[in-house]
């Protein structure tokens, strides 16, 4: 990456972003400050001014996927929940094929002991995610678009289980293209599962 003046918060954005391609390609866990800065064409010393810690570094990731992702959500709009869901569903998978190295930093942090800033923004964005999922869900129930006796909470976890089977088998190999083709029909199983009127 050809160095160039940056303000702070640009430096701030290019640092994330250095990151999140060298997992696509590395153990989160062993990318050190040295690669992040070798990647970005910049020393440890100028990093270092940007983020006092690499646990900060980690911080930033974590609040800029949560951002990325539920604006991406947020954008799904319709007259018609079962097509928010859709939307939505895609719009996750779409997400993941777009920053492979994503996945690799969530599990990641979900791995460490303790509490961290980073774990708990990924808690925060999880919580926030299944709000939003839920409120589709509910009204595509209340809209007679489901079954009557789904289990919302259920179906909730179920919806975000197969994005993150699909995620897993894209790592186990290697291919994340496929999770494209394969969201499509996942989620027809999924309507299926919960008793979908389409």
């Amino acid at each position: 990456m050809k160095r160039k003046n940056l303000t702070s918060d640009e430096r701030k954005a290019a640092t994330v972003e250095a990151v999140i391609a060298l997992a696509a390609s590395s153990n989160p866990a062993d990318i050190t400050t040295a690669q992040i800065g070798s990647y970005m064409d910049v020393t440890q010393g100028a990093l270092f001014r940007h983020f006092p810690s690499k646990q900060e570094i980690w911080t930033a990731v974590m609040d800029w996927t949560a951002n990325q992702l539920l604006a991406r959500i947020d954008k799904v709009e319709s007259d018609n929940p079962l097509d928010e869901l859709e939307a939505m569903f895609v719009a996750h998978v779409d997400f993941v094929v777009t920053h492979p190295g994503i996945p690799p930093i969530l599990f990641g942090e979900l791995q460490r002991r303790g509490k961290t800033p980073a774990k708990a923004l990924l808690q925060k964005l999880m919580a926030e995610y299944g709000v939003r999922l839920s409120t589709k869900l509910t009204r595509a129930k209340s809209a007679g678009l489901i079954a009557c006796d789904t289990d919302i909470p259920a179906a909730a976890i179920m919806f975000l289980g197969i994005i993150q089977g699909l995620v897993m088998q894209s790592m186990m190999t290697g291919n994340s293209s496929m999770m494209r083709e394969m969201s499509t029909r996942l989620f027809n199983i999924y309507l299926g599962g919960i008793g979908a009127k389409m």
